[in-house]
């Protein structure tokens, strides 16, 4: 135990006594082992932020709209406008065995809402009472909409959270007035802020019951079919049959309105699971560019230490001529100058790590950006950088050692 506690004194004054040289050795490590974990925790704060805001919209939300379908078969200059209908919302609800939950809705945008004390424009939804269960709408205050509430065609409204900072301000909005072009509506929920940063559009928008709307605010300018909707929210039962139920949506849909299922063109329509996919498979080929540079930084460093070592282990020729000649063993020797290289590399490692979890800390729970959450410390990338640590360090410290106990004492003392 005396003899291990020796080395480490020996190998501590002797790291002190070349302080610079230690100080810039150790400067390369703990870059490398910094650099890679402030890189990849970049990457997780992108790949967090934009989780969330696929998460605002609601767990594996797929839309459809209205959309343009070729007159004839195999026509590609020839298209006409097809309008989706509360029809077609039933079909995929009863005949699309995939789909777990459907719901139409009609979007309006030219709909003034006044209240007793401003007015705001927004968005005016009508959408049924399983609406909120696919989409991501929660309640700040007052209840959401029922299915009496549909069933009964009630003039109830929820808004959402900028409608009510806008005609409600520093008032009670729940059981007031608002009239949506010059209807009254009765205020029956608030919705909490949704999304991020200055994105304020999905706290723009207001949702009354859809046979409500049905009745007094149809669609425009979508011809005389009495049932037309402006889209189809629905959601795979689940993720892993998401493009099977968009394949049965398709057919309804094609055969409802005359045209090829086939045709992917004829479809307006957003897989958020397939994007949420695509942008998981973006982050990992970021994650994985980014590590691999840190990686490479690390290793330079541990290129320069084993450099150090072998200088080290140049200037110390007649000192470990010197302790063989008095009866150190070729072990003693390789274990002196292994644990200088490990303790160096290891010693740099953990101030990178430090100063990497430093930096990110103040940051914790912040949003730098839409999109964009604070970078966070990733515990696999942490351990993968303390895994690449003890090889560097093992390689760090054993050649140079293995060079140092392999001199001659004759050859060794004789070196000035």
């Amino acid at each position: 135990m005396r003899l291990i506690l020796d080395i480490f004194g020996q190998t501590l004054r002797t790291l002190w006594a070349h302080k610079l040289r230690s100080l810039l050795t150790m400067f390369g490590i703990a870059w490398g082992v910094g650099s890679l974990l402030l890189l990849v925790g970049l990457g997780e704060g992108f790949r967090s932020g934009n989780r969330k805001q696929f998460d605002s919209l609601g767990e594996n939300v797929m839309f459809i709209w209205s959309g343009r379908a070729p007159v004839m078969q195999g026509s590609f200059t020839a298209l006409r406008q097809y309008y989706l209908t509360y029809r077609d919302y039933q079909d995929v609800l009863q005949e699309c065995p995939s789909v777990g939950a459907a719901a139409p809705a009609i979007s309006r945008g030219d709909i003034r809402s006044v209240s007793d004390f401003f007015q705001a424009s927004g968005q005016v939804v009508g959408v049924p009472a399983i609406f909120n269960q696919i989409r991501n709408l929660p309640i700040s205050e007052g209840r959401w909409i029922n299915e009496m509430d549909d069933s009964q065609k009630r003039a109830v409204i929820v808004i959402g959270d900028e409608v009510n900072r806008t005609l409600f301000p520093g008032k009670p909005a729940i059981g007031s007035t608002v009239l949506l072009n010059g209807i009254r509506f009765q205020v029956i929920g608030v919705l909490q802020k949704v999304g991020h940063g200055d994105n304020m559009n999905l706290n723009l928008r207001s949702f009354v019951p859809f046979h409500t709307m049905q009745q007094y605010f149809r669609p425009f300018n979508v011809g005389s079919a009495p049932d037309v909707i402006s889209f189809i929210n629905y959601q795979p039962k689940s993720r892993a049959v998401h493009e099977a139920a968009k394949q049965e949506v398709h057919k309804i849909i094609a055969r409802n309105h005359g045209f090829d299922p086939n045709n992917p063109d004829s479809f307006d329509e957003w897989d958020t699971v397939k994007t949420v996919d695509q942008v998981g498979k973006i982050f990992d080929a970021m994650n994985l560019f980014l590590g691999s540079v840190g990686l490479v930084t690390l290793a330079l460093g541990a290129i320069g230490i084993i450099n150090i070592m072998l200088v080290a282990v140049a200037d110390r020729t007649r000192e470990i001529g010197l302790r063989k000649a008095v009866g150190a063993t070729n072990g003693s020797i390789m274990f002196q100058f292994f644990v200088e290289g490990a303790f160096l590399t290891l010693l740099s490692g953990g101030i990178g790590i430090a100063a990497a979890a430093g930096l990110m800390a103040p940051f914790s729970g912040v949003e730098l950006g839409p999109g964009f959450d604070a970078p966070r410390l990733v515990p696999a990338t942490a351990a993968l950088a303390v895994l690449s640590l003890a090889i560097a360090g093992i390689a760090a410290g054993l050649y140079p050692a293995r060079r140092a106990a392999m001199l001659a004492p004759v050859e060794a003392l004789r070196k000035e």
